[in-house]
């Protein structure tokens, strides 16, 4: 066999990966670093109310939803670097604004502006383009990480950082990570040698109305959109609770987080081995939003700081379960060939349930105070926990993405541990892309790998 077929990733892919997850890290990195710690800043801006604090926070959502997918679709026709290019651009200057702004409306435009830089569809793409439809799944991960990473080195630096250079100063800095984001496509970006559609990535125009149709996958959707709306909605009040209600200092927020964060993924490690070694990812998943109603509960009813600070430890533990859980569950859901059109939609309804936990969090908190914000987090948990109770057993498959040439789908249902294969004309030569739903624990993958075009 050949050596182009070994498990492990080449050396250009792991360049590109690496330099791809680093400019997608930096790009929410300077989303979210804002979070733990705006809520206390715009109290003093002119013309702010809890509303208008929450649309700032939230207001790159929107816009990040609306325009991720066309920018992708753009990045088909004129390449991917200047997609990625003019959006990062387009984020440096949404982060100068809000860096400069002296009202909350200034901070509303700038924000909007940042989530309008809206690359995530177009970097997936550059990402395929550069990895062998075999190592596909191995760039996403890494990329996957990345972003997890991102958020968690947010919620404690934040707060820090805000000490030493302000709010101003994190816009600012969040610049200059865009700015370094530009020199990393450029330096250590390789250039694909081809650009072109991959449906296992991309969301195809056709197969959204399939997609819509999936009452699983709009489950998941919402499952997402809820998760984010519920974490905007409880950063819009944690740190005003945090400073006002527990008297830890601002810049000690940062000392809350970091330990926070270490336990809460202690607790969560041993149940996402337990859903997928032990076939229990629904029980889990359904017990992870019990978790995250526990901690809502806690959050209403007092004002101990060690109890809300359990409370947090619970709330993150559950949190980071169910945002691990959620991505295996689409691609376990959706059929081989929809998983790009699949992850398009779920990752708009993730940036949507930014935008709407900002705007609805910030009137509920306007509206009822800090308790109304947390019942309102409930009402949503409930709903989400019924249509969780209600969903389908997921079946314990993954995909898997081949070049073959000559290849019949019975060759491929043949091997051991292939489920479903489709064949795909492949767009740049005579040959065909299989795209496969395999059990990944009896996968006979040395058989697999033998059908494999040699190109």
């Amino acid at each position: 066999m050949s050596s182009a077929f070994s498990n492990n990733l080449a050396a250009q892919e792991r360049r590109a990966g690496v330099s791809l997850a680093t400019i997608y890290a930096f790009r929410m990195f300077g989303l979210f670093m804002i979070l733990p710690v705006f809520a206390l800043y715009a109290e003093n801006l002119p013309g702010a109310t809890p509303f208008t604090m929450g649309l700032a926070i939230g207001i790159y959502g929107l816009t990040q939803a609306v325009l991720q997918i066309p920018f992708g679709m753009w990045s088909d026709r004129i390449g991917r670097k200047p997609v990625i290019f003019i959006g990062l651009l387009i984020f440096i200057v949404g982060s100068i604004i809000a860096g400069n702004a002296t009202s909350i409306e200034g901070i509303i435009i700038g924000r909007a502006i940042q989530g309008g830089g809206a690359i995530a569809a177009a970097l997936m793409a550059l990402a395929a383009d550069l990895s062998r439809e075999e190592h596909r799944i191995k760039m996403m991960a890494l990329i996957g990480i990345s972003i997890g990473a991102s958020f968690a080195l947010s919620m404690v630096l934040g707060p820090i950082i805000n000490a030493w250079i302000g709010i101003s100063g994190i816009f600012y800095g969040t610049a200059v990570l865009g700015l370094v984001g530009i020199a990393i496509l450029y330096l250590f970006v390789p250039d694909p040698v081809a650009s072109h559609f991959h449906r296992d990535t991309e969301v195809a125009t056709e197969s959204v109305a399939t997609a819509l149709k999936d009452t699983q996958l709009l489950r998941l959707d919402f499952g997402i959109l809820i998760l984010h709306f519920v974490l905007m909605c409880v950063f819009l009040v944690m740190p005003l609770v945090l400073k006002n209600d527990m008297g830890i200092a601002a810049d000690k927020h940062g000392h809350i987080y970091l330990p926070v964060f270490a336990f809460s993924l202690v607790l969560m490690l041993p149940f996402i081995i337990i859903a997928e070694r032990k076939r229990a990812m629904k029980q889990v998943f359904v017990g992870g939003i019990v978790v995250l109603m526990v901690a809502n509960l806690i959050f209403l009813n007092t004002h101990n700081m060690w109890y809300t600070i359990i409370a947090l430890v619970i709330f993150f533990a559950g949190f980071n379960l169910l945002e691990a859980s959620l991505p295996s569950l689409v691609t376990k859901t959706a059929p081989a060939t929809l998983k790009g059109t699949a992850m398009g939609m779920y990752s708009s309804s993730q940036f949507l349930g930014a935008f709407a936990g900002g705007a609805i969090g910030g009137y509920a908190h306007q509206t009822w105070g800090i308790d109304g914000v947390y019942i309102t987090v409930l009402v949503a948990l409930s709903l989400w926990f019924v249509l969780a109770v209600t969903m389908k057993k997921p079946r314990y498959l993954s995909t898997y993405l081949l070049n073959v040439d000559g290849v019949s789908t019975h060759q491929l249902l043949e091997v051991k541990g292939v489920v479903e294969a489709t064949l795909i004309d492949d767009e740049n030569d005579s040959g065909q892309v299989a795209y496969l739903k395999i059990e990944k624990h009896i996968l006979d993958e040395e058989k697999l790998l033998s059908l494999a075009s040699s190109k």
